[in-house]
């Protein structure tokens, strides 16, 4: 079967991957986002997938549209006379005249309609869900709340990050488009019950700004597994916290109540967190004890 490939970061690549490897499927085009400037020289910077694709020196077409709301990318999609379009975080809603040239499959992170839109696999873990999971659903003109084709589920764990979670979902959804393609003649649609969904909005960086007085230990470690690396977490001065632990230590909010060997414990609204390594304004990763020793802070000072 020829499939068109949407989709552009990480997440989408690993489930390209895992297509490619199918003998009954061929993937003559892509489809991704233009490339952007990224960090602070605007360096600019293709898709992880596109990178792949030229890495690997595979033989797809690599289309990158600003729109898809033109005559143009119509035509030039169609032009490949797909049998499915497969999508997988592509970062632009699909208009009808892209839907109505094939079956247009979304691999979407998340059990729906729980967490629509951008966010999903973050929100799992700020909502301390038990279970999460990948749907296969065939698209329409709004926003994941296509029929329902398939989908794959696990158990999370309490100490399960985002990265990892991202990583095992993609191979998960991966093996789910497959079979979804493959099976697509003999599934029967399941309509989305929409008093059920929920919305996952975008991350944005002050999402990642914490305070040990005002939020518990547990809140900041829950928002740690789902923010790092990017926002990160940090604090009103705007110190990084980079790799932390929880701890049942407890103290004064925001005071150094602890001095070990590797590490600092800090304490929170409710509980402590065991801080291994920090990053301040403009500086690179270093360790706790090596920022208390510079900013002269002993136990019972606070942490800033």
């Amino acid at each position: 079967m020829r499939v068109v490939f949407m989709g552009t970061p990480d997440y989408a690549t690993e489930i390209f991957k895992e297509l490619t490897t199918c003998k009954d499927i061929k993937i003559p085009l892509l489809v991704t986002q233009p490339d952007k400037p990224v960090g602070r020289k605007q360096i600019l910077t293709s898709p992880h997938i596109k990178e792949y694709v030229l890495r690997k020196s595979l033989h797809v077409d690599i289309y990158q549209p600003k729109t898809l709301k033109t005559n143009e990318v119509y035509e030039y999609i169609n032009s490949f006379k797909p049998d499915f379009i497969v999508v997988a975080a592509f970062g632009q809603i699909l208009p009808k005249t892209i839907l109505d040239i094939a079956p247009c499959i979304n691999l979407h992170a998340s059990l729906l309609p729980q967490y629509r839109g951008a966010s999903p696999i973050q929100s799992s873990l700020l909502n301390k869900d038990k279970f999460t999971g990948v749907t296969s659903m065939l698209m329409n003109e709004g926003l994941d709340t296509g029929d329902i084709l398939g989908f794959s589920y696990f158990k999370l764990n309490k100490h399960i990050n985002v990265n990892i979670l991202f990583n095992k979902l993609a191979k998960m959804a991966g093996t789910l488009a497959i079979n979804t393609l493959k099976n697509f003649e003999n599934i029967e649609p399941l309509k989305q019950n929409n008093l059920d969904s929920s919305y996952a909005k975008k991350i944005i960086k002050q999402d990642g700004l914490v305070s040990f007085k005002e939020e518990t230990a547990s809140e900041i470690y829950t928002k740690f597994r789902a923010f790092e690396p990017w926002p990160g977490l940090f604090l009103d001065s705007g110190l990084k916290l980079k790799k932390i632990e929880i701890t049942k230590s407890t103290g004064e909010a925001s005071k150094i109540i602890t001095i070990e060997e590797n590490s600092i414990t800090v304490a929170c609204k409710k509980g402590a967190l065991k801080l291994k390594s920090v990053q301040p304004n403009s500086k690179k990763e270093m360790s706790s004890i090596d920022y208390i020793r510079g900013k002269r802070l002993k136990v019972g000072n606070l942490l800033v």
